[in-house]
């Protein structure tokens, strides 16, 4: 939170966060399938465990107690869940997690077995099931609740302060910001931030959500709603007037979900491995992958623009002496 506590100092005294441990994600150059990609690492932004969702759990886990048990709910290979489990026992905290059935790959069959090794995990049959199941331990027992993703504008002002951090970088480097940001859309926490902190720099990059999961989930008006909401919050939090945000920035693309959450795509596949050539790091095909397809896509298409992956999924602790052992990218 460096740059978010640089840019409003009151922040520190109205804003707690957890001891984390989180760094600065460097931003990198990679020349992949014949095209040049700037790309966000945020799979490096944690020594533990990276990835977007530690940076909502800086701020959502800062009142957590070893007295405390942590409940969320999530899809069976769930990522979120998985950060909630390991940043949660770095803290002494349990984490009880309910998940429901997804379409599976490898990916997520070994996230969901990671988690069980980390999380007291039960198995529900439905999304309302887990839900209804999640509500019924809040009524019942002392837990404390951390919404599905992070997505809540508490946890999105972690993705508005990865907005002033990449401005910052992107500055040190005498660059520009890129005129495109592509990255998977989920529960819309991390878009939602990005929107916030390209109005708290004042820069006119696109934002392209990849849909990854249903369109009653990841649809235009909640991200908006959830983009004024974290706005609203961090005014508050800040007692000052900030910039407007600007819809039009937003772009949802809808083609990439494959028709199920967790269903992996032959475009996916294919830039996962194109990346794996190319000396990256391991995509996986619930989000990373299909976002990172149409990264490709955006700047095959676009030659003049500077584009940027948001890398979002950490993979190095699936990583092998063999397969995911690798150089650094072309750049």
């Amino acid at each position: 939170m460096r740059a978010l506590l640089a840019r409003f100092p009151r922040l520190l005294e109205t804003l707690p966060q957890a001891p984390l441990q989180l760094r600065e994600s460097p931003v990198e150059t990679w020349q992949v399938g014949g095209v040049t990609l700037l790309i966000k690492r945020d799979d490096l932004d944690s020594e533990h465990l990276g990835g977007n969702k530690a940076r909502a759990l800086e701020l959502l886990l800062a009142r957590a107690h070893p007295a405390h048990t942590l409940l969320t709910v999530g899809a069976s290979g769930s990522t979120h869940a998985l950060s909630v489990a390991a940043h949660g026992a770095t803290l002494g905290v349990r984490t009880e997690v309910i998940t429901w059935p997804q379409e599976t790959h490898a990916v997520a069959t070994a996230t969901a077995s990671r988690m069980r090794e980390l999380a007291a995990v039960t198995a529900d049959r439905s999304v309302l099931r887990a839900y209804l199941r999640a509500a019924w331990r809040r009524m019942t027992r002392s837990v404390q609740w951390i919404p599905a993703g992070g997505s809540v504008p508490l946890g999105a002002l972690g993705h508005v302060d990865a907005v002033l951090e990449l401005a910052d970088q992107l500055t040190r480097a005498g660059q520009p910001m890129p005129d495109t940001i592509v990255l998977p859309l989920g529960s819309g926490g991390t878009t939602a931030g990005l929107l916030v902190g390209l109005a708290l720099v004042g820069a006119p990059t696109r934002v392209v959500g990849v849909r990854v999961v249903p369109r009653i989930v990841a649809n235009r008006g909640h991200v908006l709603r959830l983009a004024r909401r974290t706005r609203s919050l961090l005014a508050g939090l800040t007692g000052e007037r900030l910039p407007p945000l600007d819809a039009s920035l937003l772009h949802i693309e809808h083609a990439a979900f494959g028709g199920a959450y967790g269903r992996e795509t032959d475009a996916a596949r294919r830039s996962a491995t194109l990346l794996r050539r190319a000396g990256g790091p391991l995509l996986e095909g619930t989000y990373s992958a299909k976002a990172f397809a149409a990264a490709l896509d955006y700047a095959r298409h676009s030659p003049d623009d500077r584009v940027l992956f948001w890398l979002t999924f950490d993979g190095r602790w699936l990583a092998t002496s063999t397969d995911q052992t690798a150089s650094p990218p072309a750049r």
